[in-house]
């Protein structure tokens, strides 16, 4: 990983909840998540859910089911606030937790809240996770997940959402297809601070390297246990030909470590002819999207991203053939 040796800047005001979150937090006891193996990791974030997050609240639709997938089944939640619903776009979800950590259970909320916002049903993908299943398996379960939603009555066209290690596979996802086009296109992409290049140290993996809930150690955690080969679009989308992307909503968090990496790729979206709209989450941390209990006010930044993604259907669905 290459390293910047820029100078350094004034570090970004928290929020006062934020400040708050990560005083409780970093005074836990107890070994740091990247010591304690995969599984315990994984069991301490479904354990943390409800104490940070929101309910999952009411809903019209919520169904468990299996998707065939390349290298067995893979599971995924649907979740819609109506009960009916004619055919039309639908949401494809992918969860963060660094390829390693995260599931379709620990995600719900924020699916939850996506479907209602949007008015949309999201489909949420429990893709294979690292290391017992090491890169390409998520970006392959990813995208048979996204063929298989292609190809089922009522589905007109696709938006592919995630945060964090989501957000990179909602990238490549849409890259692929953009690739080897599916049965309906791929509308827009919904991205929460999305790594897009993880070779690369900018400025903000120096100055967020530790304190702020993700921490380079973990990272490096997540990297060594996703073993990808960071050369490969696959794994760093940045490196990839960036034309004829669908348009994109990013949203990055200004104390996040990876936040330089979601404002280059809007930045590279953006030369490329993309149409790109993009914020920035000010004086709050990676992953607030699902703290929104432990941090309320990440419950505003979310609604701002869910509405600007919401406006972004909805002139994509103007200008497109199936939509008139």
């Amino acid at each position: 990983m290459t390293r910047d040796r820029r100078a350094t800047a004034p570090l970004p005001e928290l929020r006062p909840d934020v400040a708050r979150f990560l005083g409780y937090y970093n005074r836990l006891p107890g070994p740091p998540q990247e010591e304690l193996g995969p599984e315990a990791a994984r069991q301490m974030m479904r354990a943390a859910r409800d104490l940070t997050d929101p309910p999952i609240g009411p809903l019209g639709f919520d169904e468990t089911f299996i998707i065939k997938g390349p290298a067995g089944p893979i599971p995924a939640r649907r979740f819609d606030p109506r009960e009916q619903r004619e055919a039309g776009p639908v949401v494809l979800f992918f969860h963060g937790g660094g390829f390693v950590i995260g599931d379709i259970d620990t995600h719900a909320p924020v699916a939850a809240e996506m479907a209602r916002v949007l008015d949309l049903p999201i489909v949420s993908v429990g893709y294979r996770l690292a290391p017992e299943h090491p890169w390409p398996a998520a970006p392959d379960d990813c995208e048979a997940a996204a063929r298989w939603l292609a190809e089922q009555t009522g589905t007109t066209e696709l938006i592919v959402a995630g945060d964090s290690a989501g957000g990179t596979l909602a990238t490549v996802t849409a890259m692929a297809l953009r690739d080897r086009p599916t049965a309906v296109p791929v509308m827009a992409q919904g991205l929460l601070y999305p790594a897009t290049d993880m070779a690369r140290a900018h400025p903000s993996l120096r100055d967020f390297a530790e304190g702020y809930f993700l921490t380079r150690a973990m990272l490096d955690w997540f990297v060594a246990c996703y073993a990808a080969d960071l050369s490969d679009v696959r794994a760093a989308p940045m490196r990839g030909a960036l034309a004829g992307m669908p348009p994109a909503v990013i949203m990055t968090a200004e104390c996040d470590p990876i936040r330089d990496q979601g404002r280059a790729y809007a930045a590279a979206l953006a030369k490329a002819g993309v149409a790109v709209s993009f914020r920035e989450a000010r004086g709050t941390i990676h992953g607030f999207a699902t703290l929104r209990k432990a941090i309320p006010s990440g419950a505003a930044d979310l609604s701002a991203f869910l509405l600007a993604l919401k406006a972004m259907i909805v002139e994509a669905q103007a200008i497109s053939p199936m939509g008139q």
